[in-house]
């Protein structure tokens, strides 16, 4: 992970972190353009959901409307927390969307949260974020930053838990607001 395909011209990516029931998402759909390579369940789900997505991608002259493919992903997401733990994120090249459900906790148990956000703004936080592993130096230009993972990375910083079940969209990092 994560995994990669082309659909209308753009390039999408996702990755999922949990622990789906590899049958009954093989019988969500059966996909027809994308096909996974591998054996995971991860890519089966993104191959599946590429095809719900391939309507708008295919019909539209240009980049779909944005409550259009979060509806999609929302209704995607509903059905794959029935399958087992669902923490994925999504992106299209315009947006990234974040889901959060459970995972398996460091007790053993599997519950709330699956996922955890950070956001930063580069007008308000100039320095840049390490830990192990991970450096971010903030862009040059005025803007924001978005840390999606399954733990906090970082004991000091303001991640926030995504509640089971929600799903947040970003552009330009920052959160997009429900539209009626």
């Amino acid at each position: 992970q994560p995994f990669v395909r082309e659909l209308g011209g753009a390039m999408h990516v996702f990755a999922h972190n949990g622990n789906l029931d590899r049958l009954a998402l093989g019988r969500l759909a059966a996909p027809d353009d994308f096909h996974p390579v591998g054996e995971t369940d991860s890519e089966l789900a993104f191959c599946v959901l590429l095809e719900r997505l391939r309507p708008l991608w295919r019909e539209a002259a240009a980049e779909p409307v944005l409550a259009a493919r979060r509806r999609v992903v929302a209704e995607f997401a509903v059905q794959l927390r029935a399958l087992g733990p669902a923490n994925f994120i999504y992106a299209d090249g315009d947006a990234l969307f974040a889901h959060g459900h459970r995972r398996t906790q460091a007790d053993g148990n599997i519950r709330p949260p699956g996922l955890h956000v950070l956001c930063r703004s580069r007008d308000a936080d100039t320095s840049s974020f390490d830990t192990q592993g991970l450096r971010i130096v903030p862009a040059r230009a005025a803007g924001a930053q978005v840390l999606v993972a399954s733990v906090p990375l970082t004991a000091d910083a303001a991640w926030r838990p995504l509640p089971e079940g929600e799903l947040l969209v970003f552009r330009a990092g920052r959160v997009e607001p429900l539209m009626p």
